[in-house]
């Protein structure tokens, strides 16, 4: 066994969809801190200028938006983990998609053609559905949890959000509560955290115009998410499943 293989083997592991920027880097770079080996996932193969302490031997190249290549790369991630007794504690269905309009316009129902509902939905909602069936069995081994992340698109019709994404969103909290019944028997909890207006590279223009009618009267930080992330993996949320958190200022109230 090689001495990276005897590290893995008493650490905590996390599986990320969608660790580039934004919410999955400062998710990554908070369980790294906390000595979690991170497992990335990407539709890119693994940049020389990673933006994470890692190497490519935690990578994993896959589309979520490709059903079968879904089903390639969880047998690739149980592959991952088998220098780890199969034991997976953590996966964070993190990657979402959000069409615009030429120009950057929000696409509203009449403009989203078949193929972007189809494009969204199996990338923000069906994939995490796949990734967490297929890796039951190593969720169930570590005891894990499983974060889906939302959004506040979600719950109201939003400003910059197009419908294939807020759609995405809602269904996916709902399938939240559904995948919380079903895990639960096998002692592994299914959460979502649900971010508001985060400052990312990704935000849309205008945004701050919203800034007003926030209650805490400003954006959130990407390290913020992550921190609520955190929890959701921990002992500190034992008895938390089912559950939605808002990470957004207030601004759903």
């Amino acid at each position: 066994m090689s001495a990276t293989q005897t590290d893995n083997a008493d650490r905590k592991t996390l599986i990320l969809t969608g660790a580039s920027r934004g919410i999955g880097h400062a998710t990554v770079k908070r369980f790294s801190s906390a000595g979690w080996r991170v497992i990335t996932c990407s539709r890119q193969p693994f940049p020389e200028n990673c933006p994470w302490e890692m190497g490519p031997e935690d990578h994993i190249q896959v589309d979520l938006a490709d059903v079968d290549d879904v089903r390639r790369g969880v047998d690739e991630m149980k592959e991952r983990l088998k220098d780890q007794g199969s034991r997976l504690n953590a996966l964070i269905n993190n990657a979402a998609i959000s069409p615009k309009l030429e120009g950057g316009g929000r696409m509203n129902t009449f403009d989203t053609s078949a193929a972007d509902w189809n494009h969204v939905f199996n990338v923000n909602f069906f994939s995490p559905i796949m990734l967490a069936r297929g890796l039951v069995e190593e969720l169930k081994a570590g005891q894990g949890s499983v974060v889906n992340v939302t959004s506040i698109a979600g719950t109201a019709v939003h400003p910059f959000a197009g419908a294939a994404y807020s759609t995405s969103k809602a269904a996916l909290a709902s399938l939240t509560r559904e995948m919380a019944n079903d895990f639960g028997p096998l002692g592994v909890r299914v959460n979502s955290i649900s971010p508001g207006e985060i400052e990312t590279s990704i935000l849309s223009p205008g945004t701050e115009k919203i800034i007003p009618s926030i209650p805490l009267r400003r954006l959130g930080q990407p390290e913020e998410v992550a921190k609520a992330i955190y929890f959701l993996c921990t002992e500190a949320s034992s008895y938390v499943t089912g559950a939605e958190i808002h990470v957004n200022g207030g601004q759903h109230v």
